[in-house]
């Protein structure tokens, strides 16, 4: 038979942790970058972006397209690199297990 008092308290546990995760995923940062490092994009592993750098050789009025294209590819950078280290972490929560293919984090 079950013992739902441990059942209970395990799954308070997992809340716990799961909030810490949550947490430590607004702490961590990971940077973007495209173009040969030209722009970068800050942001944390939510997905909250901090900051964009760009180099001023970037910084010419007939190359502005190419500047916004480089803008989207260094965010697209940082939300990948985001996204890492939230499954990173998470590995850590469950002691190593992978998430199944296609299911999110719940956060």
């Amino acid at each position: 038979m079950v013992n739902f008092g441990n059942m209970m308290k395990q799954a308070q546990q997992l809340q716990k942790k799961m909030a810490e995760a949550q947490e430590k995923l607004n702490e961590i940062e990971v940077t973007g970058s495209s173009g040969g490092d030209l722009v970068r994009v800050t942001a944390t592993a939510k997905g909250v972006f901090k900051s964009v750098y760009i180099d001023e050789t970037l910084l010419k009025k007939d190359e502005k397209e190419i500047l916004e294209d480089l803008i989207i590819a260094a965010i697209n950078d940082a939300k990948t690199k985001g996204e890492q280290a939230a499954q990173e972490e998470m590995k850590n929560l469950t002691g190593g297990l992978p998430l199944p293919p296609g299911m999110k984090l719940p956060f």
